[in-house]
């Protein structure tokens, strides 16, 4: 009996909770002390009008081959002040850009031969920092994505070519109402004499020329009255 009572006595301390641990109040300031950035990402003046999860490849010339781009997102953003749109890709986990360049009027997007998800097109990309010629080629995960994403393209690059146009046009009616403008007030320069220093010598003479006439004439007037005065009268 004397031989268990140790072995309960070191059990019931075994299972004994322990202690919880004292709070002190004691606050501790962290070491560093991290400010909130703010992140910017360049898209800020866009508003995204296509948003879709894809696969992009771009053809290599030297190697005549495909090789991918990456996977990740791409987008069609629209700048809210110019109306300009752009075709911007980034990779999923790094987001480092794989593809970045404006959908212009002259670009076209055609299904990629022997696969209906995918699709390709030519652009003059800015991806890594300088203008590079590049043939890209996108691939979905549903046909569906892929016509959506054609149809949209397609849709920016005619929008962009009525935008070119109508500027053309309000250029050029702007330079046709100058010309108009222009040419209304020249023929009003030609219609309106310009008078010259001459031209008042010359009318102030012929002033003074009529002014002498008037006199002369008034004093033969004058003469001949006082002709007739002195006359004598003729007689009965």
């Amino acid at each position: 009996m004397a031989l268990t009572e140790p072995e309960h006595e070191n059990r019931e301390e075994e299972e004994a909770p322990a202690a919880d641990d004292e709070d002190t109040g004691a606050q501790v300031a962290p070491i560093v002390r991290l400010e909130e950035v703010e992140v910017t990402t360049g898209e800020e003046n866009e508003e995204p009008i296509l948003d879709l999860k894809s696969k992009l490849y771009r053809f290599d010339k030297d190697g005549n081959q495909w090789k991918e781009r990456g996977a990740g997102t791409v987008k069609l953003l629209k700048h809210k002040e110019s109306g300009k749109v752009r075709l911007v890709m980034r990779q999923s986990k790094t987001l480092k850009i794989c593809a970045n360049h404006l959908v212009l009027p002259t670009m076209s997007v055609q299904e990629h031969a022997g696969n209906d998800k995918s699709c390709v097109w030519h652009a003059t990309d800015f991806a890594d920092g300088e203008l590079k010629d590049e043939l890209f080629c996108i691939r979905f995960a549903s046909v569906e994505n892929c016509r959506t994403f054609m149809e949209m393209f397609q849709e920016v690059a005619e929008s962009q070519q009525k935008k070119e146009e109508s500027k053309d046009a309000s250029a050029t009616a702007g330079l046709l109402e100058k010309l108009s403008v222009d040419d209304k007030k020249g023929k009003a320069e030609e219609e309106v004499p310009v008078v010259t220093k001459e031209d008042k010598d010359a009318k102030s003479d012929a002033v003074k020329a009529d002014e002498e006439k008037k006199d002369a004439k008034s004093d033969a007037v004058k003469a001949d009255e006082e002709k007739k005065d002195e006359e004598p009268g003729s007689s009965t």
